[in-house]
């Protein structure tokens, strides 16, 4: 089941167009995955691990505006977990419709502050990723 992060657009978020800024989307994405930590991972533990989570690549497709006062519904789920890096799919909606605002695949690796490098995607850490899965119910 996807996890779902609710955000409105406030006059802040918007361009000189009137409509949402694309740097914007990025933080709208970010709020997204660390509320689905909080929720459905277990956030203690992964702050105390000594692990990070480092993004290394964004692709995002804007398909609409967004403009100030919509909600907007971000749907955000791990796509996708290898050794070393794993996909988090997130799709941002306008509340309330199938309308399609812009859609991202987020990769990222486990990064060790200790060993100062990325490390396997195992254990503990694979299986709270696991419970993050687009899939899970």
């Amino acid at each position: 089941m996807l996890h779902t992060t609710k955000i409105k657009v406030r006059g802040y978020h918007l361009d000189l167009f009137g409509h949402v800024n694309n740097a914007r989307y990025l933080e709208f994405l970010e709020e997204a995955r660390w509320s689905l930590f909080e929720e459905r991972g277990d956030l203690a533990w992964f702050l105390q691990s000594g692990l990070a989570l480092a993004v290394v690549n964004i692709n995002i497709d804007y398909r609409l505006p967004a403009l100030m006062g919509d909600q907007l519904a971000i749907e955000t789920g791990i796509k996708s977990i290898g050794n070393r890096s794993a996909v988090i799919h997130q799709r941002v909606l306008k509340e309330g419709s199938d309308k399609v605002i812009a859609e991202a695949d987020v990769t990222f690796v486990i990064f060790d502050a200790k060993s100062n490098k990325a490390v396997p995607l195992e254990g503990r850490l694979k299986e709270l990723l696991d419970g993050m899965s687009a899939e899970t119910a």
